[in-house]
Parts: C-alpha cells; sequence; structure tokens
C-alpha cells in the first residue's frame, strides 16, 4: 500500500516536458532569412530618396517635420500607368528591394564563417525594435486623422446632389465612412492603440496581431476602391506579419499540440547604469513625441488652425443650398434649357463654406488624389476630386459691399505635385481670379441672380431659383 500511495505522490508531482523558444542555436536557413530580411526592411524603412532628405530639412513647422517624418513612403521605382498607380506595378518598389536584399544576404552569408556565428539573437532583436517602431509611426499617423475626424470629411452638399454612378471608387468609400463620423473615430482609436502597443516588448505580439488585421483591411479596401495607399498598408502589413513570425512555433505547441511552452526571447542587459538610463529615456522620449505630442499637433492643426481637407472660409451669408438655373443670357441671348447643350448651366450649389459649384454637360477632367491637406481654401481640393458628372467647383471671394464674386477654379492644380506642398506666404488674393460675376439676391423670391463675363470674355447673366430638398442624411454643416 505504501508502494502504491509513494507512485501516486510522485505522479502528482511529475512537471510536464517545457519546450523553450527564443534562446537557442539557430539552423542555417533561420540566419540566411534574417540577413535577408535585415537588408529587405532596411531598404524600406531608412529614406534613401535625396528629395526626402531636402523635404525634411526645409519643413516650416513642427508639425510638418513629424508628418515628412512619419509618413515617409518608399518609392524606389514609380511607374507612371494604370497598374504603376492602382494595380500590381505599383508593389515594384517592394520586389526591388526583395531582389536587393537576397543578393546582400546571400553574399553576407557567403563571406560568414557558419561555424563560429551560432546565432542572431542580438540582430534580430533591434531589427524587430525597427520595424515596431516604424509601424507606429506610421498606424499612429493614420490613426489621428480618423480619431479627430478629418481623413474622410462629411459628404458636401455638392456630393449629396451628385449621380451615385459619377463618383469615383474611392470617393464613395471614403463618403460611407465620413457619412458615419463616430465609426471613423472608432477606427481611429483601433489604429492609435495598435501603434502604441508595439511600443511596448510585453505587448508586441497583441499589437502586431492587431496591426496585421487593421492594415489588411486597409490594403483590400484601397485596392477595391482604387484608395491609393494600398502599397503603404501593405508594407505595414509585410512588416507586422515580420514580427509575429516567431511567435508562431511556441503558439502550435501551445494551441495545437497541447503541450507547455516557455517563450525565451532576447533582451539585452544593461548592466552599466548610464545604459539603463540611455535606453529607457530614449525609449520614453520617442513615445512621448509620437503618441502626445504628435496627437496634440494634429488638434492644434485641424480645430485650431483650421487647416483640414473641407473649407472652412464662410460662404455668403443664408445663401447654401442646390439652385435651379432659371434663365441663362449668353452675350445676351437667352438660351433654353436642354440636357445635352454643353454651355447651359443645368443647376448650381451654394455650399455653407465658400465653395459654388454648376454642373454641365461637358466631359470634364476628374481629379482622383485624395484631397491632402491645404492652408488656403482655394487650394482645398478634397470636394473636387473623384466627382464626375460635368461639376465645376469654384472657391470664391465675396465682396459683401459691391455685391461681387471672384471665382477661383479649386481643380487647376488639383493633380499638380507642388499643389501639395504648403505655400505659407501667398495670400489668396494672389492669385487671379478665373471670372468675376456681380450678385444680387432677392430672398422673397429665393432667386440669386449673377452677371458679368466668365473666363472666355462671354457675358452672361444667370437668375438661380433656389429649390427646397430633402436628403436621407444629415447635413451637419447647415
Amino acid at each position: 500500500m505504501a508502494t502504491i500511495n509513494s507512485i501516486q505522490n510522485d505522479a502528482l508531482t511529475l512537471k510536464p516536458a517545457v519546450r523553450e523558444f527564443g534562446n537557442v542555436e539557430w539552423t542555417l536557413w533561420q540566419k540566411v532569412g534574417l540577413r535577408i530580411a535585415t537588408v529587405f526592411f532596411a531598404l524600406l524603412i531608412i529614406p534613401l530618396e535625396s528629395e526626402w532628405y531636402s523635404k525634411i530639412t526645409n519643413v516650416s513647422t513642427v508639425f510638418d517635420f513629424f508628418y515628412v517624418l512619419m509618413g515617409y513612403r518608399p518609392e524606389f521605382i514609380k511607374i507612371d500607368t494604370e497598374s504603376g498607380k492602382w494595380g500590381a506595378a505599383s508593389y515594384s518598389t517592394l520586389l526591388v528591394a526583395l531582389a536587393v536584399a537576397i543578393v546582400i544576404g546571400l553574399l553576407w552569408t557567403a563571406l560568414v564563417n557558419e561555424q563560429k556565428r551560432k546565432s542572431y539573437n542580438q540582430l534580430y532583436y533591434w531589427l524587430s525594435v525597427l520595424v515596431r517602431y516604424r509601424i507606429a509611426m506610421g498606424i499612429i499617423a493614420f490613426g489621428f486623422i480618423k480619431f479627430y475626424p478629418v481623413q474622410m470629411p462629411y459628404p458636401a452638399l455638392s456630393s449629396l446632389n451628385n449621380n451615385f454612378g459619377d463618383f469615383s471608387g474611392y470617393k464613395i468609400y471614403w463618403h460611407s465612412v465620413g457619412l458615419v463620423p463616430w465609426y471613423q473615430v472608432f477606427l481611429g482609436v483601433v489604429e492609435v492603440l495598435a501603434g502604441v502597443l508595439l511600443l511596448f516588448r510585453q505587448t508586441v505580439f497583441l499589437g502586431a496581431f492587431v496591426n496585421a488585421v487593421v492594415l489588411y483591411n486597409i490594403a483590400h479596401a484601397n485596392h477595391a476602391y482604387d484608395g491609393g495607399v494600398h502599397f503603404y498598408s501593405a508594407l505595414l502589413g509585410i512588416f507586422s506579419v515580420f514580427l509575429l513570425v516567431r511567435y508562431i512555433p511556441a503558439l502550435y505547441h501551445l494551441w495545437y499540440l497541447k503541450k507547455a511552452v516557455k517563450p525565451n526571447f532576447y533582451v539585452p542587459a544593461f548592466s552599466v547604469k548610464w545604459q539603463q538610463y540611455l535606453y529607457r529615456g530614449s525609449k520614453y522620449i520617442v513615445v512621448f513625441f509620437i503618441v502626445i505630442f504628435y496627437g496634440y499637433l494634429r488638434y492644434d492643426l485641424h480645430y485650431n488652425k483650421k487647416e483640414t481637407k473641407a473649407p472652412s472660409t464662410p460662404g455668403l451669408a443664408n445663401t447654401q443650398g442646390f439652385y435651379d438655373v432659371s434663365s441663362f443670357k449668353l452675350n445676351g441671348v437667352e438660351i433654353p434649357y436642354n440636357p445635352k447643350d454643353s454651355v447651359r448651366w443645368h443647376n448650381a450649389i451654394f455650399e455653407k463654406y465658400s465653395t459654388f459649384v454648376y454642373q454641365v454637360n461637358k466631359p470634364l477632367k476628374v481629379p482622383q488624389s485624395n484631397g491632402s491637406r491645404q492652408v488656403k481654401d482655394v487650394d482645398r481640393n478634397y470636394e473636387v476630386t473623384g466627382i464626375g458628372g460635368g461639376h465645376k467647383f469654384y472657391f470664391y471671394e465675396a465682396d459683401t459691399i459691391n455685391h461681387r464674386l471672384r471665382f477661383y477654379d479649386k481643380a487647376a492644380k488639383s493633380d499638380a505635385r507642388e499643389n501639395r506642398e504648403l505655400s505659407r506666404n501667398k495670400k489668396e488674393s494672389d492669385r487671379k481670379p478665373d471670372f468675376v460675376l456681380d450678385y444680387s439676391i432677392k430672398p422673397e423670391a429665393n432667386q440669386i441672380t449673377l452677371s458679368g463675363a466668365l473666363s472666355n470674355k462671354d457675358s452672361v447673366q444667370i437668375v438661380l431659383t433656389k429649390i427646397h430638398k430633402e436628403y436621407p442624411v444629415q447635413i451637419f454643416n447647415q
């Protein structure tokens, strides 16, 4: 009996075999893989383009410095085709980096004595740190423009009066999100939180997993709707998967084989006090600047300085609405309404802010940029981009004393690269208006009359009659 009890007690004290993962001797393929990965990620994370260094050394504000730093996107090769912008060819930079990394990685392997090099734990750790912080900066920058929310503004009145088929794919998607501001805020919270999780070693797995899911969704949506940031989001997604790779064997043993595991990944041990202070101090300084400080700069930029995608200059008072063109005289001759007419305006819209839109039956170039932020309302082109159907968009300045409107074509430079640069030293009045029209308002008749000469010198007299319309969504800017 004593023997049986002894056997039972011994069985109870037995511990299951524990598989250790982390600080073990590396296989040849693991070494080669890390060498290739090191070169690959270094090429995609460290800016190599001289243009980027020129930008970051010539910024005019602290925010612009962080904007350029956190928003860096590698572009070794730019293929100016449809596929180069939206399709497979847009991943050329990724393929070039991979090809170079494979060549250098194999040369590196040929020059190393594999018998002496047992592992690359230190290199793996610091490469992971570099990748973690790069993802964090990118996803946090993504997150804050949704958190406030400003990336996808609420649809303008002109969009609510546009045919669904006249929207580009990305505009449909952005309007769908913009219609639900709190959902956009939620996406921002998730993205900022996903970035913060990567800044701390204990939460890297959770952060990498959340980022991989979020970034896949962003890349997928941008491919589906031609959003334009599929490569950048896919790149950060690949970075996230790299961080998850080392956890896969341990998770397989734990979840599938039901065996105990012991993660024992390399962590640098600093025995000297100043090294510990430098390590921790550097970490928390970076965390402060890319999370708290950058978050404040984004808030200040959009809510105090009003540098947003949507215009903010108030328009002509009490004119917001959709207008029918009751009368259109060109050079003194009345032109009757004809849906096929390419000269006569069909309808017009005054936004609450200083944007005027009219529709004409004429093919017009549709800008496809995503409406980058601009200092001046005349350059804010988000409402212009991705919208067809013959709509012309103008910023206008109202001279309420002389009852005159100066119109500036908002699509004139929408696709030009220089339009994305901030021009803080010029006044809006430095740019000559495309045309100037006098206006008179008859409130009792809900009419506005515009008269003067268009940009082609043709004289016009246009009577606009306001039409009261009901919309299936709330108009927030009324």
